[in-house]
């Protein structure tokens, strides 16, 4: 059976991803909602413990690429030196399949599609994933993910007048996961995110005029035969021509800008070189008797 793919959070332009809508309001959780919950509260730390459950969930149930996967290798060469930024945590896997995306947790987890990286070389991968790890260090993924508990969690009116953060089984998990895709960032928050990539490009000596070019590759694939449907899952995000444009003007005024121009992408494993067994040869001396 074909495993069901659901994302926590759209951050870029996704292709050939099937939007899943999400009813999962009981009768009760409207009543609680109706009424007010005023006595609710949401820790930092249940943001956190949700997101590993809800990214555990995902692990579980789509094509974690091994450690031995070329896309895994390439991701663990490029951040395998970022694993803290900020003083968050973080953790990256590659998801093997082809829709253009990558999406942040309030975790810390990263997750980047293999289409993704099939589109971006290493320069501009770094500028989309900086901009990803810029919404977990800004504190945008523990926002969205406590706004989603509260609207999509509350199934039970009771345990949500107790004030106390419910378990939620497995396909609730799932269920808050089919939420959080609506459940986009603000433009602010993504202006935001775009700063933070630029500066994690030109903090860590990385070539800035890369997240140019990553939003222009995303500018020109909203233009083509998936436009409509890009156009409408970009609908909160500011324009990735304007994106771009922005980050031109900030590398224009520290002196750093150059028109980009986009190096080999590969995302294969390098082939192992093969073993050689040399044969050594022993010398005897006869002994002299």
């Amino acid at each position: 059976m074909k495993k069901k793919f659901i994302v926590l959070g759209v951050l870029f332009a996704v292709f050939g991803f099937t939007k899943m809508n999400a009813q999962i309001l009981s009768d009760k959780a409207m009543g609680a909602l109706g009424k007010g919950v005023s006595g609710f509260t949401f820790s930092d730390a249940d943001a956190v413990a949700l997101a590993k459950q809800s990214i555990d969930e995902l692990d579980a149930n789509n094509p974690v690429a091994p450690a031995t996967d070329g896309y895994s290798i390439r991701l663990n060469r490029l951040f395998g030196k970022h694993i803290s930024s900020e003083g968050v945590t973080l953790n990256y896997k590659v998801y093997l399949v082809k829709d253009i995306n990558a999406f942040a947790c309030a975790d810390g987890s990263v997750r980047v599609f293999a289409g993704l990286m099939d589109v971006m070389d290493d320069n501009q991968l770094l500028a989309v994933i900086g901009h990803e790890i810029g919404h977990v260090v800004n504190h945008d993924t523990r926002d969205a993910i406590k706004a989603a508990y509260k609207k999509e969690a509350l199934l039970d009116a009771a345990s949500s007048q107790s004030g106390k953060m419910e378990t939620l089984t497995a396909s609730q998990l799932g269920q808050l996961g089919s939420a959080m895709i609506d459940s986009k960032h603000s433009r602010k928050q993504e202006s935001e995110a775009d700063l933070f990539s630029y500066n994690f490009m030109k903090k860590n000596g990385y070539d800035v005029n890369a997240v140019e070019s990553a939003f222009r590759i995303l500018q020109n694939l909203s233009q083509g035969a998936d436009s409509s449907f890009i156009t409408k899952m970009m609908s909160s995000h500011p324009d990735s021509g304007k994106r771009a444009d922005d980050a031109k003007k900030r590398a224009t005024k520290d002196g750093l800008y150059k028109e980009y121009v986009q190096q080999k992408i590969d995302n294969t494993a390098p082939v192992a070189a093969k073993a050689t067994t040399k044969t050594v040869s022993k010398k005897t001396t006869a002994k002299k008797k």
